[in-house]
């Protein structure tokens, strides 16, 4: 049986990183919040054994270094399903571009074999599978807004924000995700910043400032619409100063996407922020049409922008199979 999926990215709001802990991982706090940009896989369990892994994108591996090859032979064993996997990957996000993508591929391979064997694992083990494969695959088994905290794989599903217009711009660079930690390592010890955000007042502030936002009491006026919360959400991220740490090192290393977040403001994104490592950046806006018309202008510019909208959790689960 063959069962075609969507695998939707995600963006981080906000991305506060703690000192790195006796097990080699780093305290992580964040807001992972799934959008509209996928990539598609369709999952074949026939007869035979053995996982088989095909892709459009030369970069993706076709081996076990894949996370869909992985997860599927977690999965398989957990299922108790000997048969053959074959999994085809028509990429449309970036590799190594901070969206998520590969991690996304493994978790809409998992809900696909499962589909296909016609079995379905408990939510614990589902979960307890993607963590051991990565970090940021247990967001992608709850979808809409999800708080991340531990090394990003302890996961709880938020109040949905209401859906929110944004302009995503995917530079052609590759950013390695331990790479990028272990520098970031290097800039606080050379700098002498070992105490960071993630033990400082300023998380209390960002985490203060989504909860007001996600309340509707943000502003301390009652939002009447989602455009209004919307539009106190940009404010409050402005605001409270929610940020990236990963842009302080990976910003100096590739000044372009610098360059890229500044366009987005000046295009007139309310808030914009590295994604993950990056090096995709984003930018959130008030209107559909603003976000359209940011878009335009950056591909005008030569500037690889797309134009989509974030998923609550209700969207992502219903896009999800075609």
């Amino acid at each position: 049986m063959t069962v075609a999926v969507r695998s939707f990215a995600k963006i981080n709001i906000g991305l506060e990183i703690g000192p790195r802990r006796a097990d080699g991982f780093h305290a992580l706090r964040t807001v992972y919040q799934t959008v509209a940009l996928p990539d598609r896989l369709r999952v074949e369990v026939a007869r035979g054994t053995g996982i088989e892994i095909h892709s459009n994108d030369p970069r993706v591996p076709l081996d076990e270094a894949n996370t869909c090859w992985r997860l599927a032979e977690l999965a398989m064993k957990a299922l108790k399903a000997r048969r053959r996997v074959k999994i085809q990957i028509e990429k449309g996000l970036p590799v190594q571009g901070g969206l998520g993508g590969a991690s996304s591929n493994a978790v809409a391979t998992l809900l696909a074999i499962e589909r296909a064997v016609g079995k379905r694992l408990p939510a614990e083990e589902r979960l307890r599978l993607a963590a051991e494969v990565g970090s940021d695959l247990p967001l992608f088994l709850i979808g809409g807004t999800v708080l991340g905290v531990g090394r990003g794989e302890e996961v709880y599903p938020l109040e949905d924000l209401p859906a929110l217009d944004c302009v995503i711009v995917t530079p052609d660079i590759g950013i390695s995700t331990p790479q990028a930690f272990a520098e970031l390592d290097n800039f606080r010890e050379k700098t002498g910043k070992l105490t960071v955000r993630a033990s400082s007042d300023k998380l209390g502030g960002s985490s203060h400032a989504l909860s007001a936002w996600l309340s509707g009491s943000s502003t301390g006026v009652p939002a009447k619409s989602s455009g209004d919360r919307a539009e106190a959400l940009l404010l409050d991220l402005v605001h409270a100063g929610i940020e990236n740490d990963f842009e302080s090192v990976v910003f100096p290393q590739h000044p372009e996407l610098r360059l890229v977040k500044r366009a987005l403001e000046r295009e007139g994104a309310g808030y914009a922020s590295l994604s993950g490592s990056g090096s995709a950046v984003y930018g959130l806006f008030r209107s559909r049409e603003q976000a359209r018309k940011a878009a335009k202008r950056l591909k005008a510019e030569g500037i690889s922008a797309v134009a989509t909208r974030t998923l609550t959790r209700r969207e992502y689960w219903k896009r999800m199979f075609e």
